[in-house]
């Protein structure tokens, strides 16, 4: 079952609850995100990407993921 932007935004808010976070797309397979927070500060993109993966509670994994792709942007709020 794919998965809404809510619901995408939902489990990001769970792990960053002060982070501005933008989730778009429609089609619930291939979505965007853009998760601004303090938390990354001093990560790099590697870092800060993997911690937005474990927020999704295994939603992308393998080929039964619910989630197919996600376009990911991070940064530490400037």
């Amino acid at each position: 079952m794919p998965m809404q932007a809510q619901e995408i935004e939902n489990l990001l808010r769970e792990a960053f609850p002060d982070a501005d976070i933008t989730v778009g797309g429609h089609d619930g397979v291939h979505m965007s995100a853009m998760v601004i927070d303090e938390s990354f500060r001093g990560k790099n993109r590697v870092q800060q990407q993997r911690a937005v993966y474990a927020a999704l509670k295994g939603k992308m994994d393998g080929s039964d993921g619910e989630l197919h792709a996600l376009g990911l942007t991070t940064k530490a709020p400037e």
